[in-house]
């Protein structure tokens, strides 16, 4: 299971950084850089980056095992204890950080120290540049930023028209069930679509596409408490492995307390 960090997880989340840099960047770095790692990643820079939802934690079952940074379209801090190395979390959480910044972004970049250079390799990420830094007693720390191109469907590849949707997941905050169905319809970017059930009585939607793979578009409805709800939504567009489609999306409330979430939908037949 991967989760948001919060300042109760400060503790554990500085330990899984600092144990791995402990043990593993000796091997790749003079002593200076491993102390230069350590206090970039000090505690005061780790609670700043959880206090702006920026921190995700993986559990494996027995505790939390590994711990990965999202900023803008920027991955970092990914961490996986030492005793956990070669048991697929750091793939786990490295796709699913890549998921959540492709979202948003149409590549994901990374500082590649020298130990994660090979396995960023290994996932497509290409060196674009460069860099040294200058450290206590002139030792140089090296390293390279790596960019991964998201690769994208064709616009005609993603027609909604005449398809229907299901939530499968959604944010507390929401309202949205997967009792709700979403009747969508398109005519070149422009889209729209009709949606009732669970919670909601009756709501509409229009929007368009933004680019190949994301769409943009308000809604609003009225829900079995009789609340009029309005809001925005920016999703993106995966296919699945069965032709379906499913739409990872990030939406906001427009009125009542303007609060924001995260939601999955996918196509529950195609006509």
């Amino acid at each position: 299971m991967i989760r948001l960090a919060s300042l109760e997880d400060l503790e554990i989340t500085q330990s899984i950084v600092h144990e791995t840099i402990s043990s593993v960047y000796p091997n790749y770095y003079p002593q200076e850089v491993v102390e230069f790692f350590l206090e970039h990643h000090k505690k005061e820079s780790i609670k700043e980056d959880i206090q702006s939802g920026k921190v995700y934690l993986l559990f494996d079952g027995d505790g939390f095992v590994a711990t990965g940074t999202i900023d803008g379209e920027y991955m970092n801090r990914v961490f996986v204890l030492p005793v956990y190395h070669g048991k697929g979390y750091g793939s786990a959480i490295m796709d699913f950080l890549e998921e959540k910044i492709r979202r948003e972004h149409t590549r994901v970049c990374v500082d590649s120290s020298l130990p994660a250079f090979g396995i960023y390799l290994k996932r497509g990420y290409v060196p674009v540049e460069y860099q040294e830094k200058v450290v206590e007693n002139g030792r140089v720390l090296c390293y390279q930023i790596m960019t991964k191109e998201s690769v994208t469907q064709g616009l005609a590849d993603f027609n909604l028209n005449n398809r229907l949707f299901t939530s499968v997941s959604n944010s507390d905050n929401g309202e949205v069930s997967g009792e709700t169905l979403f009747n969508y319809y398109q005519e070149n970017k422009i889209l729209w679509a009709h949606y009732s059930g669970g919670d909601i009585e009756k709501g509409y939607l229009v929007g368009k596409f933004t680019d190949a793979d994301r769409i943009y578009f308000t809604y609003q409805h009225i829900n079995t408490e009789g609340d009029i709800r309005i809001g925005e939504c920016r999703s993106k567009l995966v296919r699945l492995g069965d032709d379906r489609i499913r739409m990872y999306e990030s939406w906001k409330w427009l009125n009542g307390d303007m609060a924001a979430g995260e939601s999955v939908v996918e196509e529950k037949n195609i006509r």
